[in-house]
């Protein structure tokens, strides 16, 4: 790791902090610890950079000389394997954030603790070990193929193991004779199965949408029909939610492209906004095309996210977590999928969102075709 900053306290203190401290995960060969160099200038960096690259640069916004977003920028085009955690003070979160979307990783606030310090690290050094096990895949066939399953066995488990735990308490009969007794078990256990199934198609998606081009199957897909299935999938728990999903479109939109890649997209994003929505609240879906591309929009009215949220959200395993999320499942790969599947089209999705207001996200998809003819839906 390299530390940059012209406060020599931070440097050494981050050293303190880290140089006992390792991560450990079971799916990881081996402990990993922290050999922790110092910049005090951008320069400097950029000179240890172009010596010795890091795997990990925790840099400060305010540098004398060259500015930080310099430095991310000079990483950007030479060292794309090298992870940037922007380090900042609140005042400065407008361009954390900023930087953020530049590239960053992701960002620490000042002044920072051990604990966020090493909590941060422990998040780090997983998406440096899933990085390298995703590029060995490509490499190596069935060691790998080995190491990664016994990743997922590790995210199965915990479900696993809780599901175990709750039909032991059934089977013993612990809370009595009485069915009712075991609503709350039975609810946990549902949720937990549920929270599997998910991971599991997210991975299927993943697979299928980094699978060889000769496996692709292109042709002009309807984005009506599309949409109308993400909308019969979901309808289910819209209903138990009380939640209205409305699709708007004037006319019929096609793209060439793979059925299943379109599937992806739509039914992510569909199911998002019902799930994080509030009860009664709506879904309205717009998809409309002209001889530029198709633009899909898909605008809710749910609990929404703050701007610096909004940043992360199509990393891969990262989701939003505060008091209105905990009880959602989710895999924190799908908006990743969403992603992935879009820049395969060299197409690009935004995000609009405001706490309490509701989230609107845009895809715009460059190739289409699309019928003159006037729909109703």
């Amino acid at each position: 790791m390299l530390v940059v900053d012209d406060e020599p306290g931070i440097c050494s203190g981050v050293k303190r902090i880290l140089e006992r401290f390792t991560v450990s995960y079971p799916f990881m060969d081996e402990d990993r610890g922290f050999d922790v160099y110092e910049s005090y200038t951008g320069e400097e960096a950029i000179g240890f950079i172009q010596q010795s690259p890091p795997d990990i640069v925790l840099l400060d916004n305010k540098l004398p000389g060259i500015q930080g977003t310099e430095v991310l920028d000079y990483i950007n085009k030479n060292n794309r394997d090298i992870i940037v955690m922007i380090i900042t003070s609140y005042a400065s979160l407008e361009l954390a954030v900023k930087a953020t979307n530049q590239g960053a990783y992701d960002f620490i606030p000042k002044p920072f603790t051990p604990q966020e310090l090493k909590s941060s690290m422990e998040n780090v050094t997983k998406n440096i070990f899933l990085r390298s096990m995703t590029k060995k895949l490509n490499k190596e066939g069935k060691e790998v193929r080995f190491q990664f399953l016994s990743v997922l066995s590790h995210e199965l488990k915990s479900p696993l193991n809780a599901v175990e735990g709750y039909l032991q308490i059934m089977q013993e009969r612990q809370a009595g004779n009485n069915l009712s007794d075991y609503d709350q078990v039975i609810d946990r256990s549902l949720q937990r199965i549920k929270g599997m199934r998910t991971l599991i198609m997210d991975l299927l998606d993943l697979t299928r949408i980094q699978s060889d081009e000769k496996d692709k199957q292109y042709k002009q897909v309807n984005l009506k029909e599309v949409a109308q299935g993400a909308i019969e999938s979901i309808n289910p728990y819209a209903i138990q939610k009380d939640v209205t999903v409305e699709l708007h479109m004037d006319k019929e939109v096609e793209v060439y492209g793979d059925p299943n890649d379109m599937e992806i997209v739509m039914n992510n994003l569909v199911s998002n906004a019902v799930k994080y929505n509030y009860h009664g609240g709506g879904v309205d879906i717009n998809i409309d095309g002209d001889m530029q591309g198709v633009h899909i929009q898909v605008r809710d009215t749910g609990i929404g996210m703050k701007k610096e949220d909004t940043a992360r959200l199509f990393k891969e395993f990262v989701r939003i977590k505060n008091d209105q999320t905990k009880n959602i499942t989710g895999s924190g790969l799908g908006l990743s999928i969403v992603k992935k599947v879009i820049d395969l089209y060299d197409g690009h999705i935004d995000v609009e969102s405001e706490p309490e207001k509701g989230s609107t996200f845009t895809v715009f998809l460059p190739i289409t075709k699309y019928k003159s003819e006037t729909t109703t839906s």
